[in-house]
């Protein structure tokens, strides 16, 4: 389940790529099969052993295309290992809402990018997320979970004062939101909750099979209520 439109991103293949905040890989894996040079960054360990495996199961099942590569690195979001300018694409996706020193972070991967490259940010969109907030404290009131609730206005602003200029904006999974917000009434860990257990299964229907009536539902919703809101932002050129 993608949240980044790589086309709009700009990504080609044998481009150097960062998926910050990779968590399990989604987004990685998606620049790896499309010829991408690929660096899956987070501070989970254990999530990034399981990115790795898919890695090297990817390439020996023929996924990829000749010349790809793709590697995992471990660390802090406020401070990346990496040169200046060293990605021409980066995704940062549903990872800044997490960190307390977000401008920091935004920094770090401003600094990392090179001129004329590319970032797409992803963070939960403001409505959806606030009605998860007021239905539910367990919904983030977790170890690791969001902090806080960002408009678009305030994520451009933040971004852009980093240096880049914003060239984009979309939403994304529409037919989710429902989903958590049946979620957070009736409990985020009530998983037996028989409204829950259908709409699950309808989002993995979405997933799995993508039907057309579902892209269709997806369409529409998606700028009404997507969960996610998607920033692309551009790095200009060097003087």
């Amino acid at each position: 389940m993608l949240t980044v439109d790589f086309d709009r991103l700009g990504l080609r293949a044998g481009e150097r790529v960062l998926d910050m905040g990779c968590g399990a890989g989604r987004h990685a894996f998606e620049m790896y099969r499309r010829g991408a040079d690929v660096v899956a960054f987070d501070q989970d360990a254990d999530e990034l052993s399981g990115v790795r495996d898919l890695f090297v199961a990817m390439n020996e099942a023929g996924e990829v295309p000749v010349g790809a590569e793709a590697d995992v690195k471990e660390g802090d979001a406020l401070s990346l290992p990496f040169a200046d300018g060293e990605f021409d694409r980066i995704v940062a996706a549903e990872v800044l809402e997490h960190i307390p020193a977000d401008i920091q972070a935004i920094q770090e991967l401003a600094r990392v990018l090179r001129p004329g490259g590319t970032l797409a940010v992803s963070v939960p969109r403001w409505l959806p997320e606030v009605i998860n907030w007021r239905l539910s404290e367990d919904y983030h009131n977790v170890p690791g979970g969001h902090i806080r609730i960002y408009t678009d206005k305030e994520l451009a602003y933040k971004v852009t004062r980093a240096g880049l200029e914003l060239v984009g904006k979309d939403y994304a999974h529409g037919l989710h939101s429902p989903y958590w917000w049946i979620k957070c009434a009736v409990g985020v860990k009530n998983d037996d909750h028989p409204l829950a257990k259908a709409y699950h299964r309808l989002l993995v229907w979405e997933i799995m099979k993508n039907p057309p009536v579902l892209r269709l539902a997806g369409k529409v919703l998606d700028p009404l209520i997507g969960k996610s809101m998607v920033l692309y932002f551009r790095k200009p050129d060097a003087a």
